[in-house]
Formats: C-alpha cells, structure tokens, sequence
C-alpha cells in the first residue's frame, strides 16, 4: 500500500506519513513509559531540575575532554539549541582549570546561503553562538587550538577530514519538531523518493552536506530563534551526517521540552526502543547505533491529552 501524503508539507517525507497506530502508541506512553523503554544501547534518563538537566549536559563536554592525551586527542560534538550548557562548559573548564590543548570540538551545523555557509556576522550563525556562549569565556591559557575547532563550511572536505583527526566520545544533539538531529531532516518526494522513503542504508550513507530544510523546520527556528520571524531563516544548512555521527562513540540527545513536542519527545524514543527504523523519522535510524542517551527534563514532558487553548 502506498504511503500517504505528508500533512503537513505534501512534497516532502516526514513522521505524519507513519502507520497511525505508531502515532496513538507513542501518545499513550506515560513518564514511567518512557522510562521503561531503556535497552541495552539505548539508556533514557530523567532530570527534575533544568539546573540540573543543563548541568549534566555541560558535564560530558568535561567527561569527553579530560580523556584527551596528545597520543589520543578526544573531542564532543555538539549542538545550537539547546545552548544553555554551553556557559557552564566554560564555567567548569576555568574553575578545574582544565588544559584543552589535545581537546577537540565539532560544531554540528551551520546555516547556507546565497552559495556559502553564513559569516559568523549572521544573527543566527551556530558558530557565532558557540564562541559567544563558550569558548571566548574560556580562559585564554586554557583554550583548545584553533586548529581543533571544527566548524561546518559549503566545502566540506576540511569538516570530513578532521573527523580522522581525534575520537569523538560523544555527540550531543537536541531534537527537532521534524526529528531530526542537527539538519538530518526528512527528505522530499522526488526523483527514488517520489512513491517510497530512503531505505534505512541509504540515509546512513549520506555524509555531511548541504541540505535543504523542511518547512517545519524552517518555522521552529524562527519560533525558537528569530522570534518568529521566518524570513530570517535560511532555506538550506551545512549538517554533520549520519557518517559522521556513527563515528561517535556515543549520541546523546537531550529534550528539555523547548525544541520538540510532547509527541514528538515519546515517538523517537519508542521507534529507537522498539528498533522501529523509517528515514520519515530521521531520528529512529539512533535505533542502530550502539550507545545512545536520551536525556528528559521530566517538567518539559507535557502531556499528549487533548487541551483547547
């Protein structure tokens, strides 16, 4: 049986094409649900706090650096949204005086346009983001070399190569109302994937890129990030790929309740769970990568019961 059309943006793939009974299983799951949907691989933790949800995010930035040896340099990838961690990274780096000199970071993507990733100088670029928030705070006898920072440009190759160069021990990611972590969006209906969806390998094929971005994710950055306004928003980006993020020790994806829905929150954790794979859910492909963490601020869960508002 052919697959339906999208409801939300009908030229593209996305998680309204699923099997709706997949949709009313993920609905019905409670707090405690998700908390029993853990297997081996795959690890769901809860926080009470945001302090302490942000805290424990800033946390493996310091875990993943204090492995780095000059025989073994070690970095993280991590994300723009959520960027609350990304001051305490700083903070925690200057208070144990931790030297970053053999540390590597990978930012996860970047916006493009106009035939080019956007200058630090746009209002919304992520490397603009994470330099302001971290790594201009930590302390200058400190820093990591500017070598070892490794940001996404249109020419990728530079990007790809340095993955070659250090062990990442973890990427770290939010989830985005389309489900996808960085701009792993779903794909649009043309050309193979005009009547049927990428298969599972071939979205694990594809490599970092330039994108084209679904229309819901073009409305959520505006929402979260340009106050709406969504002629700020980039129509394509440059993002990390599942290449990249197998090479990953471990993926750890954290929902604060800001970027995703409670829907959207339950439905990736029971397809990764359940190893319920489908490239309209970008995120269900974590289903077969060894170690992923999905990490809940349990006051952002919310509930997927009907509410007229």
């Amino acid at each position: 049986m052919a697959r339906p059309l999208s409801r939300i943006a009908p030229d593209w793939w996305d998680y309204t094409t699923l099997d709706p009974a997949i949709i009313r299983d993920a609905a019905s799951l409670s707090p405690e649900d998700l908390l029993g949907l853990s297997r081996p691989g795959f690890q769901v933790v809860f926080y009470d706090t945001l302090e302490d949800f942000y805290l424990a995010e800033a946390l493996e930035y310091i875990a993943a650096w204090r492995q780095a040896k000059a025989d073994d340099p070690v970095g993280i990838c991590g994300p723009i949204g959520p960027t609350e961690q990304l001051p305490l990274v700083a903070r925690l780096v200057n208070e144990l005086e931790l030297d970053l000199r053999h540390a590597h970071f990978w930012g996860m993507d970047e916006w493009y346009e106009h035939g080019r990733e956007v200058p630090v100088t746009h209002p919304l670029s992520f490397e603009r983001a994470d330099r302001e928030l971290c790594f201009d705070r930590i302390r200058p006898d400190l820093r990591m070399p500017e070598a070892n920072l490794h940001f996404p440009k249109a020419d990728v190759a530079a990007y790809v190569a340095s993955w070659e160069t250090a062990r990442c021990a973890v990427m770290q990611g939010g989830q985005g109302d389309i489900k996808h972590w960085a701009f792993n969006d779903p794909l649009r209906r043309v050309g193979p994937y005009a009547e049927r969806p990428p298969t599972a390998a071939e979205y694990r094929a594809l490599s970092t890129r330039v994108v084209d971005l679904h229309p819901v994710t073009l409305a959520q950055n505006a929402r979260t990030s340009g106050g709406g306004n969504i002629t700020l928003v980039p129509m394509q980006a440059i993002t990390v790929g599942p290449v990249q993020t197998w090479r990953a020790e471990k993926v750890s994806i954290w929902h604060a309740g800001t970027h995703d829905n409670p829907l959207g929150q339950r439905l990736t954790a029971l397809m990764i769970s359940t190893r319920l794979v489908d490239a309209c859910v970008p995120m269900s492909l974590l289903a077969d990568h060894p170690q992923v963490q999905f990490n809940y601020y349990r006051g952002g869960l919310g509930t997927c019961a009907v509410e007229m508002h």
